[in-house]
């Protein structure tokens, strides 16, 4: 199906079903191509057999009023999941609606491995001192190139109401500038709270183009960040060695977070979910 006011761009959910897409399990690898893994870098952080227990507690991936739903497989479980494509893509402009609860740590998996968490992503990490339309690299160097951090406004109940700018006093991820000097171009912080609709859709738009790509995003047309990927240094990030690890094409994705020690519910709230709607495709 095409939309007829957006020459090009086919759509990659039915609003009923999950037809074209398949799940995995939330499991790790190579911090870098060829690189150690997680437990080898960083022994105790995750279990010795993390991968054939998350096995067992995929994300749950539901259609409900026209969007995709995903969530832990059951409440406070800390368990996640990736639902992906089953077509692969190289280059693209993607849209979507996207509506995360708080707190819900998801994203989007660009050129994703089918059954690993290698790949680019960009960021929803609508929770504590997490950043939104910044750039992730998932198994290739870990590289975090973002504009900001966020965090939430509560009421007088402490019931939230909004997003506001992380304090870093209180911030459990710490923004550097060394992080937004990886982009090539960004919005402030005070451009994207006056645009982000809080417990409601927001409409994304991601421009992904070249081998080694350039990739920009877009929320409620706002430019949120750009980033040249053939340029981009960061320690252990190779843009040649990514570009044979993953390849000319790959999954898109979304993600629901497992929690960690150090986030816990933080990361991924007992009952949170994520909800995606319109989601469609223009091949460049």
């Amino acid at each position: 199906m095409t939309h007829a006011d957006e020459p090009g761009f086919v759509s990659l959910f039915d609003g009923k079903t999950l037809d074209g897409w398949f799940s995995t399990p939330r499991t790790y690898g190579q911090i870098w191509p060829g690189g150690p893994t997680i437990q080898e870098a960083f022994p105790g952080v995750i279990a010795d057999n993390y991968n054939e227990e998350a096995a067992k507690h995929e994300a749950v991936w539901t259609v409900e009023d026209n969007a995709i739903v995903g969530r832990q497989d059951s409440p406070g479980n800390g368990w996640g999941g990736y639902l992906l494509t089953e077509k692969t893509y190289g280059d693209f402009e993607l849209r979507f609606d996207a509506n995360p609860d708080w707190p819900a740590d998801t994203g989007i998996m660009l050129r994703k491995k089918p059954d690993t968490f290698h790949g680019f992503q960009v960021l929803l990490d609508h929770r504590k001192s997490g950043s939104i339309g910044g750039f992730y690299g998932n198994g290739i160097s870990g590289f975090h190139a973002v504009p900001f951090a966020l965090d939430v406004k509560t009421d007088a109940n402490g019931t939230p109401i909004g997003l506001q700018e992380d304090d870093p006093a209180t911030s459990i991820e710490k923004f550097t500038q060394a992080k937004r000097d990886l982009l090539t171009e960004h919005c402030s912080v005070e451009e994207f709270l006056a645009t982000w609709k809080f417990n409601d859709w927001n409409a994304f738009r991601i421009l992904f183009v070249g081998a080694k790509p350039k990739a920009s995003v877009w929320i409620n047309d706002l430019l949120i960040a750009s980033i040249d990927f053939a340029a981009m240094q960061y320690p252990n990030y190779n843009a040649d060695d990514v570009a044979d690890f993953l390849g000319p094409k790959g999954h898109i994705a979304f993600e629901v977070h497992d929690n960690d020690k150090n986030l816990g519910e933080g990361r991924w709230g007992r009952t949170a979910a994520c909800r995606w709607r319109n989601i469609r495709i223009k091949e460049l």
